[in-house]
């Protein structure tokens, strides 16, 4: 991974000292709230409904161990003892002290960490998939890429203060696992004439007003993208909405203008910069330097003999190498991915459920950071499902990995099924929040506690959110479930057929809403129709993608005695 220089340190040592003094003008009382609230929001700083909430980069969503071990210690001195892994790739500590919030970050900025931009209107985290650099369909590793926009993105001048915030992701992969359709700019990495090239999408992401993105440019030479996207800010900032914050995100100007002529804002003002000589791009050089820190070059291994007789062996752990592991171009090597969301049947027990998806123990945190030394080059990923990653496994040390990780109920044989749940803190922690999620996630988790029943439904995702924020990604799971208000109650509206991926789609309304404990109910007869309706080998999103919400909804509604009519947006 990318190791700072000697320019990114004291960059990053000084806005910690710049934010100690802006803390300490807030709480003498020579700042305001209102003069407060840009500068904190700058340095990842949230007030929640009980407590200050710290937001912390993880750039691309890549860890070294160490830096893994320092979020422990934070999460042990300055919170409760976990930390909460967010849907891009970032960390969240809940319980935070405003005077202790100079000292984490001082504390963070030593091991090459910060939340710059990690919040207010400015270009935020760029964000990945947490298989890049090993997935088997990958045409080059994009975080080279990433780390260059990080870069010039960081403290860029002019764009620090834009009508809203701003999300970019990359990939590079046949298969988009990193949600690029649902971003402002989503980036498409791929050879052309046996050059790199970018497929530029523009004017996606979901709230209140979800939309997907459409394509800007189909082929944008590698060098070049920095300039695209400076002529695209250069747009936004021009035109975009400053008096209505729910109109502001530039989803809603490419609507308004048409692509063609936002096309054409943006070929002016690029040719522009070229004109001036001001139009930024990247050098081979640079991107040699940048990228030798990703290189991991690794031995090529043959199938290990121990590895199949595991598997004969023992019908846990075949399980999880099924659920939870994934082919790499590297051969001999897997990447494991670590579920955040067990349940009382991964490893025969009845605890308590976790908190909330994403979330992880500081002693879960220092046992991964010492597995990934053992196994993993010293690096965790971390997925915008809420999950980690540790790659460059041999297939050797599975079966060992995997006796470490059930020892800190990290190894639930759920990924990409139902209980692999995404979903925001909702209502317990945030104060946007309509509805809480918590509740209902553990309540999903309880009922479907099966795991045969589980491997049967197959593969699906169900994604909550607790507002129109979205911040659970609930368009574009196969399930979605939006926390609303209606008659000052906590209730939940339900979608289905959303889908991720190149070919995303938003998910649709089955009716009007219901009450939180109908919720696992409604589920469990959604995914009973999907198996009574299916055809061979068929998901639940093809199945719902052929026939239709039409025989789901009006199952749910008999099922719950509830009326069918489709609400509008005022009345759910």
């Amino acid at each position: 991974m990318y190791q700072y220089n000697e320019y990114d340190e004291t960059l990053v040592l000084s806005r910690v000292e710049e934010f100690r003094d802006q803390v300490q003008r807030y709480l003498a009382g020579d700042l305001s709230d209102e003069e407060f609230l840009p500068l904190r929001l700058q340095n990842g700083l949230y007030k929640q409904r009980h407590a200050w909430m710290l937001r912390v980069a993880i750039p691309y969503g890549t860890l070294s161990a160490e830096q893994l071990r320092c979020l422990a210690q934070v999460a042990d001195r300055y919170d409760r003892g976990y930390g909460h892994f967010t849907t891009r790739q970032n960390i969240q500590f809940n319980w935070i002290e405003l005077t202790d919030v100079p000292d984490i970050l001082e504390r963070l900025a030593h091991q090459q960490m910060h939340a710059i931009q990690t919040s207010g209107n400015c270009v935020r985290n760029i964000t990945t998939e947490a298989f890049a650099g090993v997935a088997a369909d990958e045409y080059q590793d994009p975080r080279p890429y990433a780390e260059i926009l990080r870069q010039w993105a960081t403290l860029h001048p002019e764009f620090l203060f834009l009508p809203r915030k701003f999300k970019i992701a990359i990939t590079a992969a046949d298969e988009d696992r990193a949600v690029i359709r649902a971003h402002d700019i989503g980036l498409h990495l791929y050879e052309q004439d046996q050059e790199a090239r970018f497929r530029v999408l523009v004017g996606g992401g979901l709230g209140r007003t979800p939309i997907l993105n459409q394509s800007l440019f189909e082929a944008v030479h590698w060098r070049d993208i920095p300039a695209a996207i400076e002529a695209i800010l250069r747009v936004y900032n021009r035109y975009g909405r400053r008096d209505n914050k729910y109109k502001a995100r530039i989803k809603i100007l490419v609507k308004a203008l048409g692509i063609d002529a936002f096309r054409e804002e943006v070929q002016q003002e690029w040719q522009q910069m070229r004109n001036s000589g001001h139009a930024p791009a990247i050098s081979s050089e640079e991107l040699a330097r940048v990228s030798v820190g990703f290189e991991q070059p690794l031995p090529t291994l043959q199938p290990d003999l121990e590895y199949g007789a595991w598997l004969a062996r023992d019908s846990g752990f075949a399980r999880w190498c099924r659920s939870n592991t994934r082919s790499q171009k590297q051969q001999g090597y897997v990447s494991v991915v670590i579920s955040s969301k067990p349940h009382p049947a991964a490893h025969g027990s009845t605890d308590a459920l976790p908190a909330a998806p994403g979330d992880l123990t500081s002693q879960q945190m220092r046992q991964l950071a010492t597995m990934a030394e053992d196994y993993s080059n010293s690096e965790i990923r971390v997925t915008h499902e809420q999950n980690l990653v540790l790659a460059n496994i041999a297939q050797r040390d599975l079966y060992p990995l995997w006796q470490r990780l059930r020892q800190q109920q990290l190894a639930t044989p759920n990924i990409g099924q139902l209980t692999d749940i995404i979903a925001c803190p909702g209502g317990d922690y945030c104060s946007l929040a309509n509805s809480r999620t918590l509740p209902v996630t553990a309540a999903i988790q309880r009922l479907f506690d099966d795991q045969d029943q589980l491997d049967d439904i197959g593969t699906i995702s169900l994604n909550i959110s607790g507002c129109m924020n979205a911040c659970g990604h609930h368009h574009v799971g196969n399930i979605g479930i939006l926390g609303v208000t209606k008659q000052d109650q906590e209730w939940f509206q339900v979608t289905i057929g959303g889908q991720q991926g190149h070919n995303a789609r938003l998910g649709q309304i089955i009716g009007p809403a219901f009450q939180a404990d109908a919720i696992p109910g409604v589920i469990q007869t959604l995914t009973n129709t999907y198996r009574q309706h299916r055809q061979a080998r068929e998901s639940f999103v093809d199945c719902v993608q052929r026939l239709g919400i039409a025989p789901f909804k009006n199952a749910v509604y008999q099922n719950t005695g509830a009326s069918a009519e489709t609400p509008t947006e005022a009345n759910v």
